[in-house]
């Protein structure tokens, strides 16, 4: 196993400590369903992931990814770690290397044995099957320790950067518990800072990146939804826009140009916050009537306490009312939260209106949404804000499973 990389002993690597920057790391693995696992692990815990299946492209993801950290994947009938580990000596890979094996395996003690002989900093092999946070116990000092940036960053720079991305939470029917679309979520991948908060990110009104923001959001929605439907099925997205960004000339106009003409398309949903939506429902209707004959509809988002502004009209533009976060997490224990979903569920069936509970993150949550009458859910019981590619994965685990 160690053939060729006699010669390069007492390389040593550099240490790391703490840091503010991104941590990076490589899974090297034969079998595609364990990279996408152990990435999906990896991402959770803040580390952004490149993958490898052979050794051969393992000195091109060095050269181009930096990473900081190698998963190796060791197992009888998969890769050769002979390689890899003659390429991490030879390409002086100063990082971390972690070994994943079954417990007791003779190859991954002999991987350990070997890398720490010929100075690669080998970290305490993770055996299989492992828990989360064991493999957090592993690369503890990789990961970042420093809070969110301040002063906020700004978002022009982010834009021109190219740090801006989609992240994907599945909406759920709330009886049959089935996958009912999914609301984009724009985040900042800073190169320091990592991933960062919209709080710390997102314009005011009178701010005029927010205009291309808003494009911003359009346009890789639009991308994705066609990246969604080459890998699995078609998914009915949602996304967050201000009202004044639709009142801009054109912005109309233009937001029905971009949606896509395939016929899979099943439409487009532009969540307006609440605030802003019950202070220009004359705008919001024109906006409803233009872009409905383009397959494109209105919600409106963070609807709580105000649901009152919303009683009383002819008809609202809105074809779903989406309950505030904070009113529906804990609304299985909390009468008064429950009472303003109830509120909300009636005011959407009165409009003829789809009522969606954002913030089920409990199974309490969930059974108080569906007897509140609550069509759709969202939160965290169900998935977490992830990566594109994440939430493809996940989402076609899923759909293969329910088809065996």
């Amino acid at each position: 196993m160690n053939d060729g990389i006699v010669e390069l002993v007492g390389r040593r690597p550099v240490t790391f400590g703490r840091r503010k920057v991104t941590p990076r790391a490589c899974v090297a693995d034969s079998k595609r369903h364990l990279r996408a696992f152990l990435s999906e692990v990896l991402e959770d815990l803040g580390f952004v992931t490149s993958e490898c299946a052979s050794a051969d492209e393992l000195k091109t993801v060095l050269a181009t990814e930096l990473p900081d950290l190698i998963l190796l994947g060791v197992a009888a009938d998969g890769i050769e770690p002979g390689r890899f580990l003659e390429i991490l000596v030879r390409e002086a890979f100063a990082g971390k290397v972690l070994a994943v094996g079954a417990r007791e395996s003779i190859i991954v003690r002999a991987v350990q044995q070997v890398g720490e002989e010929y100075g690669l900093a080998m970290l305490p092999p993770l055996t299989t099957p492992f828990a989360a946070e064991t493999l957090r116990e592993r690369v503890t000092m990789l990961l970042p320790e420093e809070p969110a940036p301040s002063p906020a960053v700004h978002v022009g720079e982010a834009l021109h950067a190219g740090w801006l991305e989609l992240w994907y939470q599945p909406k759920i029917d709330a009886r049959t518990l089935i996958r009912s679309g999914a609301e984009a979520l724009v985040r900042m991948r800073h190169p320091t800072w990592g991933v960062v908060p919209p709080a710390y990110f997102i314009p005011e009104a009178h701010d005029p990146h927010l205009r291309d923001l808003s494009e911003f959001v359009i346009e890789r929605a639009m991308q994705d939804w066609h990246y969604l439907l080459e890998q699995q099925s078609p998914v009915d997205l949602s996304i967050n826009l201000p009202a004044a960004y639709l009142r801009e000339p054109h912005a109309v106009r233009d937001l029905c140009r971009r949606v896509p003409t395939h016929p899979a398309f099943g439409g487009l949903t532009i969540e307006i916050d609440s605030e802003e939506a019950t202070r220009d429902l004359d705008l919001l209707t024109e906006v409803a009537r233009e872009v409905g004959l383009h397959n494109i509809a209105l919600a409106i988002d963070n609807l709580g306490a105000n649901w009152p502004a919303l009683m009383g009209l002819d008809k609202i533009p809105f074809v779903k009312l989406k309950a505030d976060r904070h009113f529906v997490t804990g609304s299985g224990t909390d009468r008064l939260k429950r009472t303003v979903c109830r509120h909300i569920v009636e005011l959407a069936q009165g409009y003829g209106a789809c009522a969606v509970a954002e913030g089920v993150e409990s199974r309490a949550d969930l059974v108080a949404a569906n007897e509140v009458g609550f069509d759709l859910v969202q939160g965290y019981l169900f998935g977490k804000p992830m990566p594109l590619k994440k939430f493809a994965r996940s989402t076609l685990t899923k759909t293969v499973m329910g088809q065996a």
